[in-house]
């Protein structure tokens, strides 16, 4: 099993740094082994541990670039999981991580028995649901129609629009939105009276939770999300599309017959890394959205973690073991239908 089918289940998440570290890696173990097999059809090697040191030394600049992101890996995905063994102990500030009382899965048993265990699963599995249906696709579509635009002006300032709204924080976004959905202050409220309808208190009613967290989510991740298609559509071959165009291929057949099943292997990794972080939502978004009036639908679990372990002094859940089997799950399907996937 290669050296990135270790690392990704460790990640559980797509943020930013993790996927581009996690890009970066596959690529340049790639061209590790490429460069590995290319020098043993010219050079007879030695066996066992020699060889192995014999093929680092061969490719010390490629190891070399992949460091930076062996580091982040190391320090913000590997040296944290000491701290996962609070999970299965009675833990106390004052004895510390190890000094705390083994209580094995009690605290599992707790949350699973408990009478908010199927809320906050059912809310997490929907957002994470929603947002790989809705959220997931928009990236790719829109990659795909920018890189029909000729003009290169317009393109450039259409893909910096798009990517801006990354760079705002999470508490200037959801200030942006409760100005937009407040009643009486908001613009979507004044349309609907000036249309004759009544306000509508967007942020107490747990029915518009999860379409304005999903809605705010594309809105932010829409052009970040699309800089790594554009980047691989960059790569495709352009004698593709001129053979095409010269049978007679309008654009549309240009785009779904050429542009994406060549970035098809890209698609697969950052869908893979997506279902692979179906039972995390991130809890700062959540935590600045929602109330008690929208606990219904909005509570998660990693806002109900939230109450319980800091509010409460409970320091008890996890469910890393899950997000595994989700990301097992979808790299068989991967490679069972598309002959693509991590490992």
């Amino acid at each position: 099993m290669p050296v990135s089918a270790f690392l990704f289940p460790v990640m559980g998440g797509t943020d930013s740094p993790t996927i581009m570290c996690a890009v970066l890696i596959k690529f340049f173990l790639r061209k590790v082994r490429h460069m590995s097999t290319a020098k043993s059809l010219q050079n007879t090697k030695p066996t066992g541990f020699k060889k192995v040191l014999h093929d680092i030394w061969a490719s010390r600049w490629l190891q070399l670039l992949i460091l930076p992101g062996l580091i982040y890996f190391i320090i913000f995905k590997y040296i944290p999981i000491y701290g996962v063994q609070i999970a299965f102990k009675d833990y106390k500030i004052r004895d510390g991580i190890t000094g705390s009382q083994w209580v094995g899965l009690k605290h599992f048993i707790n949350f699973f028995t408990g009478p908010y265990a199927y809320r906050v699963i059912r809310n997490t599995l929907l957002l994470n649901f929603y947002n790989l249906i809705f959220g997931f696709p928009l990236p790719i579509l829109f990659a795909l129609l920018l890189n029909e635009v000729k003009q290169i002006k317009f393109k450039k300032f259409v893909q910096t629009v798009s990517y801006l709204p990354h760079f705002i924080s999470t508490a200037a976004v959801i200030g942006i939105l409760f100005m937009m959905v407040s009643p009486g202050s908001d613009i979507i409220n004044k349309i609907i009276t000036m249309l004759g309808g009544q306000p509508i208190y967007f942020m107490t009613e747990p029915g518009w939770f999860r379409t304005l967290y999903i809605l705010s989510g594309i809105w932010t991740g829409l052009g970040w999300g699309a800089i790594i298609y554009i980047a691989a559509l960059a790569g495709v071959d352009q004698g593709l599309y001129e053979a095409a165009a010269i049978d007679g291929a309008n654009r549309f057949h240009l785009m779904f017959h050429i542009s994406l099943p060549s970035i098809m292997g890209t698609v697969v990794v950052m869908f893979i890394l997506r279902v692979g972080s179906m039972m995390s939502v991130g809890s700062e978004k959540v935590l600045l959205m929602y109330n008690e009036l929208t606990y219904e639908t909005a509570d998660v679990i990693s806002t109900y973690v939230y109450r319980r372990g800091l509010e409460h002094n409970e320091y008890s859940f996890s469910t890393s073991v899950v997000n595994i089997i989700f990301l097992w799950v979808a790299n068989s399907l991967s490679r069972k239908f598309t002959e693509s996937s991590l490992w």
